[in-house]
């Protein structure tokens, strides 16, 4: 197809002997011709492979939410327990207890056949039960109860131990509670807490044994377990009441904290215990 010069159009001039209207329609059905006869190409098979070899990259935003939807989707290898479940069984518990008379061949009896058709041992329920009636200070029920989980083999923790001998303090049976005292130090020689040496320590503080106090404290020493504040007050009155001023002093130097806390001005402050009076 011939090509014609548009500059031609603007100036109205003729070329080769035709008019410019007639040049005018020419090129209009030329240029019609080129926009009509336009070949289209289907690129779509193209832009698929090229997706197909292209890199697949994703954004910090999307990797993120694919973290969380992944962490969603976890899968754990254990059964949850349902908490009101065994929360329901301890107040059954206790509600089975406190209806019978403070005799050891009724509770085993009763505690036997709360757990007959169990399957596996309810240890959180019965540990549930027990701080229930710490709570409401049921203590010879707490002593009943301890025990016969300890009988079974279950419950064989520092928390179970720090409970009865709570309950023995209470309650007044001060010999089960050195009897129980003397089993863990000789069976649990190197995870014995610091808690339940305090535990020890003021139950024979409460029932006025200085002796016994002494006693506990040096196999604290012995077991490389530091004494707490409450703990270095029970202890240095012991040595008091027993008149050894002396290693009252040396022990009081020894452990008790060099700052103590004031309340100055509605705030807590931490002083030296030297550099202020009172």
């Amino acid at each position: 197809m011939a090509q014609v010069d548009l500059r031609w159009f603007s100036s109205g001039c003729s070329y080769g002997g035709f008019p410019s209207q007639k040049l005018r329609s020419l090129a209009v059905h030329a240029t019609t011709e080129k926009v009509t006869n336009v070949n289209y190409i289907d690129c779509s098979n193209n832009h698929r492979n090229r997706l197909s070899l292209a890199p697949l990259t994703t954004s910090p935003i999307e990797k993120k939410s694919n973290k969380k939807q992944s962490r969603k989707t976890e899968h754990h290898l254990w059964m949850k327990r349902d908490s009101a479940e065994s929360g329901h069984k301890a107040l059954n518990l206790v509600h089975i207890i406190s209806e019978l008379p403070n005799e050891k061949t009724a509770v085993y009896g009763a505690l036997d056949k709360w757990t007959a058709w169990e399957t596996e041992f309810p240890l959180i329920a019965a540990a549930k039960a027990l701080r229930i009636l710490r709570q409401r200070s049921r203590w010879s029920h707490v002593i009943q109860v301890a025990k016969w989980m300890l009988s079974k083999g279950q419950g064989l923790t520092m928390g179970t131990y720090d409970t009865l001998l709570l309950a023995f303090d209470m309650d007044g049976r001060v010999d089960e509670a050195e009897t129980l005292w003397n089993m863990i130090v000789h069976t649990h020689t190197r995870s014995i807490s610091r808690r339940l040496c305090s535990r020890m320590i003021s139950l024979y503080d409460h029932h006025h044994m200085p002796d016994k106090v002494i006693e506990v404290f040096a196999d604290m020493e012995e077991l490389g377990v530091k004494p707490d504040e409450d703990t270095v007050k029970r202890v240095a009155r012991a040595f008091q009441e027993l008149g050894q001023e002396e290693k009252e002093k040396l022990f009081v130097n020894k452990y008790q904290c060099k700052w103590k806390y004031l309340h100055f001005n509605g705030e807590r402050v931490k002083v030296k215990r030297d550099g202020w009076n009172g």
